[in-house]
């Protein structure tokens, strides 16, 4: 068996190319274009977080809902929550805490690293990636990470896929209304 992060690394590499993903890391979204992914992330936490996290330092709803009301404030309108998201959600809450540590370790891990890079890109204060302290949030997914999680990594990593090519087609269709 493979280790996780190899066996995960081709759907993260594709997850990574996909045009909004490398639209946000370059910094050229706008304020509701990330305030639309912002939702988005709102809800896949929020259904994550109702069923439990293996460390309270990793709770993000209060951080993303901190930066969905800057940029609501500067009058900026939340969008909608796209049906990829909907999907990934659903799936989400069908899952016991155990099913759902693969997909915690996907969503959080993912904004522990590759977020603090994209951090210094986004429209807002990005809250979001801030996290009290980043070694104990990690060594908290590390003591319960299994390479026996790489199939439904790889299905969290489609979800995701799913999400930045809806969120790209929906601001693709804003720009030409």
């Amino acid at each position: 068996m493979l280790p996780l992060i190899e066996a995960t690394n081709t759907k993260h590499k594709q997850a990574e190319r996909m045009p909004f993903n490398v639209r946000m890391f370059r910094g050229l979204l706008s304020k509701n274009e990330y305030l639309l992914y912002l939702l988005q992330q709102f809800e896949v936490f929020q259904a994550i977080e109702k069923t439990g996290l293996p460390h309270a330092s990793l709770k993000r709803l209060e951080k993303v809902q901190e930066d969905i009301n800057e940029l609501v404030a500067q009058g900026h309108a939340t969008g909608v929550v796209l049906d990829s998201t909907r999907g990934y959600v659903e799936y989400l809450r069908s899952l016991s805490y155990d099913q759902l540590l693969p997909h915690i370790y996907l969503n959080y891990m993912g904004i522990m690293f590759g977020g603090q890079m994209i951090k210094k890109a986004v429209p807002s204060a990005g809250k979001m990636y801030d996290f009290d302290d980043i070694q104990e949030a990690v060594q908290a997914i590390r003591a319960v990470q299994k390479d026996e999680w790489a199939e439904e990594v790889n299905k969290g990593f489609d979800f995701n896929i799913e999400i930045f090519d809806t969120l790209e087609v929906v601001c693709k269709q804003r720009q030409t209304v």
